[in-house]
Protein backbone atom coordinates (compact mmCIF):
# COMPACT_ATOMS: atom_id res chain seq x y z
CA UNK A 1 0.00 0.00 0.00
CA UNK A 2 1.50 2.95 -0.80
CA UNK A 3 0.04 6.50 0.71
CA UNK A 4 1.19 10.32 -0.48
CA UNK A 5 2.30 12.40 2.17
CA UNK A 6 -0.18 14.62 3.46
CA UNK A 7 -1.26 17.01 6.15
CA UNK A 8 -4.88 15.08 6.84
CA UNK A 9 -2.82 11.90 7.31
CA UNK A 10 0.09 13.73 9.38
CA UNK A 11 -2.63 14.89 11.85
CA UNK A 12 -4.08 11.66 11.92
CA UNK A 13 -1.10 10.13 12.09
CA UNK A 14 -0.37 11.80 14.96
CA UNK A 15 -4.04 11.90 16.65
CA UNK A 16 -4.10 7.73 16.24
CA UNK A 17 -0.57 7.06 18.42
CA UNK A 18 -2.02 9.64 21.10
CA UNK A 19 -4.83 7.11 20.88
CA UNK A 20 -3.04 3.77 20.75
CA UNK A 21 -0.45 4.98 23.69
CA UNK A 22 -2.47 3.06 26.01
CA UNK A 23 -2.92 -0.23 23.47
CA UNK A 24 -6.50 0.13 23.48
CA UNK A 25 -8.03 2.27 21.10
CA UNK A 26 -11.79 3.14 22.86
CA UNK A 27 -15.10 3.79 21.35
CA UNK A 28 -14.94 7.59 22.43
CA UNK A 29 -11.92 7.66 20.99
CA UNK A 30 -12.62 5.83 17.98
CA UNK A 31 -15.43 8.21 17.80
CA UNK A 32 -12.96 11.47 17.64
CA UNK A 33 -10.69 9.72 15.37
CA UNK A 34 -13.82 8.97 13.01
CA UNK A 35 -14.55 12.75 13.00
CA UNK A 36 -10.89 13.75 12.52
CA UNK A 37 -10.42 11.81 9.53
CA UNK A 38 -14.04 13.24 8.39
CA UNK A 39 -12.73 17.03 8.72
CA UNK A 40 -9.27 16.24 6.78
CA UNK A 41 -10.71 13.95 4.30
CA UNK A 42 -8.86 10.88 4.99
CA UNK A 43 -10.47 8.05 4.04
CA UNK A 44 -10.49 4.60 5.40
CA UNK A 45 -7.79 3.02 3.24
CA UNK A 46 -5.53 6.15 4.70
CA UNK A 47 -6.70 5.44 7.84
CA UNK A 48 -5.48 1.76 7.47
CA UNK A 49 -2.72 2.96 6.12
CA UNK A 50 -1.65 4.80 9.22
CA UNK A 51 -2.68 2.25 11.25
CA UNK A 52 0.01 0.39 9.34
CA UNK A 53 2.71 3.19 9.61
CA UNK A 54 2.07 2.68 13.80
CA UNK A 55 2.33 -0.51 13.61
CA UNK A 56 5.79 -0.66 11.79
CA UNK A 57 4.31 -2.49 8.61
CA UNK A 58 4.63 0.78 6.64
CA UNK A 59 6.81 3.82 6.65
CA UNK A 60 5.45 6.78 6.89
CA UNK A 61 5.98 9.17 3.73
CA UNK A 62 5.92 12.65 5.88
CA UNK A 63 9.18 14.24 6.02
CA UNK A 64 10.12 16.47 8.99
CA UNK A 65 10.25 19.63 6.63
CA UNK A 66 6.42 18.67 5.80
CA UNK A 67 5.85 17.79 9.57
CA UNK A 68 7.17 21.87 10.57
CA UNK A 69 5.18 22.98 7.10
CA UNK A 70 1.73 21.83 8.13
CA UNK A 71 2.00 22.17 11.96
CA UNK A 72 -0.08 25.68 11.35
CA UNK A 73 -3.76 26.47 11.46
CA UNK A 74 -5.50 26.28 8.32
CA UNK A 75 -9.21 27.10 7.31
CA UNK A 76 -11.46 24.62 8.99
CA UNK A 77 -9.24 23.28 11.98
CA UNK A 78 -10.83 25.05 14.54
CA UNK A 79 -14.28 24.02 13.42
CA UNK A 80 -12.33 19.97 13.24
CA UNK A 81 -11.33 20.88 16.56
CA UNK A 82 -14.70 21.90 17.75
CA UNK A 83 -16.59 18.95 16.51
CA UNK A 84 -13.95 16.47 18.16
CA UNK A 85 -14.89 18.30 21.15
CA UNK A 86 -18.10 18.21 21.00
CA UNK A 87 -18.36 14.29 20.30
CA UNK A 88 -16.02 14.14 23.44
CA UNK A 89 -18.54 16.27 25.59
CA UNK A 90 -21.57 13.69 24.40
CA UNK A 91 -20.57 11.02 26.86
CA UNK A 92 -20.47 10.71 30.59
CA UNK A 93 -16.99 12.03 31.37
CA UNK A 94 -14.14 13.65 29.01
CA UNK A 95 -11.54 10.61 29.84
CA UNK A 96 -7.64 11.42 30.14
CA UNK A 97 -7.52 9.48 26.97
CA UNK A 98 -10.21 12.17 25.21
CA UNK A 99 -8.37 14.93 26.74
CA UNK A 100 -5.01 13.42 25.21
CA UNK A 101 -6.19 13.82 21.68
CA UNK A 102 -7.97 17.36 21.90
CA UNK A 103 -4.62 18.49 22.55
CA UNK A 104 -2.76 16.53 20.64
CA UNK A 105 -5.44 17.59 17.82
CA UNK A 106 -4.87 21.51 19.01
CA UNK A 107 -1.22 20.95 18.75
CA UNK A 108 -0.78 19.17 15.62
CA UNK A 109 -3.05 22.37 14.38
CA UNK A 110 -1.50 24.65 15.30
CA UNK A 111 -4.48 26.34 17.18
CA UNK A 112 -3.08 28.90 19.43
CA UNK A 113 -4.77 29.56 22.97
CA UNK A 114 -7.06 32.59 21.80
CA UNK A 115 -8.55 29.98 19.18
CA UNK A 116 -8.94 27.55 21.43
CA UNK A 117 -10.31 29.99 23.48
CA UNK A 118 -12.76 30.97 20.42
CA UNK A 119 -14.25 27.10 20.20
CA UNK A 120 -14.70 27.16 23.03
CA UNK A 121 -16.89 30.05 23.42
CA UNK A 122 -18.63 28.91 20.63
CA UNK A 123 -19.60 25.36 22.47
CA UNK A 124 -20.83 26.83 25.22
CA UNK A 125 -23.16 29.56 23.76
CA UNK A 126 -24.46 25.97 21.66
CA UNK A 127 -24.49 24.42 24.98
CA UNK A 128 -26.85 27.15 26.86
CA UNK A 129 -28.40 26.99 23.93
CA UNK A 130 -29.16 23.74 23.62
CA UNK A 131 -29.87 23.91 27.23
CA UNK A 132 -28.05 20.79 28.31
CA UNK A 133 -26.39 21.33 32.06
CA UNK A 134 -25.12 18.64 31.29
CA UNK A 135 -22.87 19.21 28.92
CA UNK A 136 -22.00 22.26 30.44
CA UNK A 137 -20.84 20.64 33.36
CA UNK A 138 -18.40 18.61 31.57
CA UNK A 139 -17.25 21.51 29.50
CA UNK A 140 -16.58 23.31 32.18
CA UNK A 141 -14.69 19.94 34.00
CA UNK A 142 -12.80 19.69 30.75
CA UNK A 143 -11.47 23.12 30.54
CA UNK A 144 -10.23 23.30 34.41
CA UNK A 145 -7.99 20.34 33.63
CA UNK A 146 -7.11 21.49 29.96
CA UNK A 147 -7.20 25.39 30.04
CA UNK A 148 -6.11 25.42 26.14
CA UNK A 149 -2.61 27.09 27.06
Amino acid sequence: MVEVASRGLMIYLKTLSVALDDGVVTDDENRILKIVANCIGLGPESQKFAQSVLDGVEVSPITTAQEEDWSTRRIGDATCYQSALIAALDDEVISEDEMSILNCLRKAMGLQADEHALVEEAVRAMIENYGDERLLTRLESYLTMNPGN
